[in-house]
């Protein structure tokens, strides 16, 4: 009896309704269907080759490939017997709800390569990975999620150029940020407070402060830990009071900002023994 091919798949939740993702490396033959909801992904492994409504298309290794809602599309190896990819997969609502333009849109090319895409997508998928561990960052979710679809959206869809957005008022967004550090704001809130979209604030923000807005308010609560540690908080207690998830995460932005470990600075704050 002929074994099955080669099939392994895992599924996973996000902190939306709206999305989840597909982890799979397959020799499986799948056969023509469609989606309800768009495809995001990215080939990690081998090459396939698909039909789509676009065509005949090939995919390798570092690749992007997507799907629009009902396109009907097959996919199959190429040049080895397997290969490894993940999708995400988003509800057209919530893709709108990216740059809050309701216009019908969809994604011109099956397959293409885009490295910032890519990069961001894999972003996106461990912020996923990280959330269905429990270890989630709602804000970090959600920064992930709309710096992929807003790449996504800006570089490869039917979506006019936005119009010229005002001037924001960035400053006013950064000082919410720091007024709560433990249980900060969406990046929804943020993006109405400046009177922009999610993507437009991101795309802003960066370019103003050099970060997105949660890489900024993780190095606002690494310095909150330094103050806190020098003035002689257990190592524990500052990472709490800073909104830090646990200790070893403190360490590891706190590490990553100064080059020293919040225990390096905790005995060199108590001078000598």
């Amino acid at each position: 009896m002929a074994q099955a091919p080669v099939h392994r798949c895992r599924l996973l939740g996000s902190p939306w309704p709206g999305v989840h993702a597909t982890a799979i490396s397959s020799a499986r033959h799948y056969a023509r269907h469609t989606h309800a909801t768009f495809g995001l992904g990215v080939v990690d492994q081998g090459a396939q080759r698909s039909a789509s409504g676009r065509g005949t298309v090939d995919a390798f290794a570092g690749d992007i490939v997507t799907t629009n809602p009902g396109e009907v599309h097959d996919g199959r190896p190429l040049g080895g017997p397997t290969r490894a990819w993940r999708t995400v997969y988003l509800e057209p609502e919530l893709l709108a709800s990216v740059t809050g333009d309701p216009r019908a849109v969809a994604i011109t090319r099956p397959a293409f390569a885009d490295r910032e895409l890519a990069h961001a997508t894999r972003h996106l998928l461990a912020t996923m990975e990280a959330w269905q561990q429990g270890q989630g960052d709602a804000l970090a979710c959600e920064v992930a999620l709309v710096a992929a679809c807003g790449l996504l959206l800006e570089r490869h869809s039917t979506l006019p150029p936005p119009r010229p957005a005002p001037a924001a008022p960035l400053a006013a967004v950064r000082e919410r940020l720091a007024d709560d550090l433990l249980a900060p704001p969406s990046l929804a809130e943020l993006a109405a407070l400046a009177g922009l979209s999610r993507f437009q604030l991101l795309r802003r923000f960066a370019a103003a402060y050099g970060l997105t807005p949660h890489a900024w308010l993780l190095q606002q609560r690494a310095e909150r830990v330094r103050g806190l540690i020098a003035r002689g908080t257990k190592l524990a207690t500052a990472a709490a009071a800073a909104g830090f998830a646990d200790q070893s995460h403190m360490t590891r932005i706190f590490t990553r900002q100064f080059g020293f470990t919040p225990g390096a600075w905790q005995r060199a704050r108590a001078g000598p023994q």
